[in-house]
């Protein structure tokens, strides 16, 4: 049976393969890399059929391929997407991690200076003692917002952030890999802040608040309001809210406002992000975080004016 005969071209019709890497080689002819014309080269891709040598080959689910047909197929797939709209990493709790880091530093640092807890602390203003001694202390009232970030990845103790940080690791770790980084970052501080704007707003002036526990009461609720939205068992959700609550208002030297307001802003954005038709559900998300973020301002802003005037 001849060339022709099997369904192969013609042997005139075949392309010498040389710098360029393109077309079937003859016998006898050594093709070379198309990227590395130097380079001898035995495979080829299997998207382009251009010979490519080691350094070029990208394993395929059959065969190899060339760097720029990766490229090129990378550029026309679709971005893989959780049920809620986030990203799918391959590290699925890279923030939830990088969090704790900055949680574990910060109370390092506390430790190592006596004064840094007082800096950074959530302190409304006014005239407090402290170590004794009579002090005008300059928190929020006075212009120091920043403490309403800051205070969220201060602790007072070593069970107080052992605790934090292994309920951050357990629900962070999910709710990161619903929701995609950003999505995850946008609701861990909207929630926290959202605390510490409820204990700005309700505690007295002077008194000193600090740790991430909004925000991780604001995962909390995020937890619950998506697991009823994706059919999940929300009961052990339901119970580890149930007693953290009864903890807040049965132990004493715990801020209730800061947990409460974690949570209702927490289950307020889930509500928002979680329930919209597909179609609307990016212009949801987006809208209503902007919203938060402009109640948590009114609700600082008004407290500051009622303690400054």
């Amino acid at each position: 049976m001849s060339a022709d005969d099997a369904g192969f071209p013609p042997s005139e019709n075949i392309a010498i393969n040389g710098a360029d890497g393109v077309g079937p080689s003859q016998p006898g002819v050594v093709s070379t890399c198309y990227r590395h014309p130097k380079r001898e080269a035995h495979i080829r891709c299997v998207r382009c059929d251009r010979a490519i040598c080691p350094d070029c080959m990208i394993p395929a689910a059959v065969g190899f391929q060339c760097p720029e047909c990766v490229r090129g197929g990378n550029k026309t797939q679709r971005v893989a997407r959780t049920a809620l709209g986030g990203r799918i990493s391959p590290n699925r709790s890279a923030v939830t991690l990088t969090l704790i880091g900055i949680n574990v530093v910060m109370y390092l640092i506390q430790q190592a200076s006596g004064s840094f807890t007082d800096r950074f602390a959530l302190i409304p203003g006014g005239d407090v003692i402290f170590h004794g001694a009579p002090a005008r202390i300059i928190g929020v009232a006075t212009g120091e917002y920043y403490r309403l970030v800051t205070a969220m990845f201060l602790h007072a103790s070593i069970t107080h952030i052992l605790f934090n940080m292994w309920a951050l690791y357990v629900v962070g770790a999910q709710l990161e890999a619903m929701l995609g980084r950003v999505r995850f970052l946008v609701l861990y501080f909207l929630a926290g802040l959202g605390g510490s704007a409820l204990v700005y707003l309700m505690t007295s002036p002077g008194s000193e608040t600090l740790g991430a526990s909004g925000a991780i009461f604001g995962l909390f609720g995020a937890l619950f309001v998506f697991g009823r939205r994706l059919h999940f068992d929300i009961r052990p959700i339901a119970f580890l809210i149930g007693i953290n609550l009864l903890l807040t208002f049965t132990i004493s030297g715990i801020s209730w406002q800061g947990h409460v307001g974690g949570l209702v802003a927490g289950a307020a954005l889930a509500g928002a992000w979680a329930y919209p038709p597909r179609k609307y559900r990016l212009a949801a998300q987006l809208s209503s975080s902007v919203a938060m973020a402009v109640l948590i301002a009114v609700i600082v802003l008004l407290r500051t004016h009622s303690l400054t005037h």
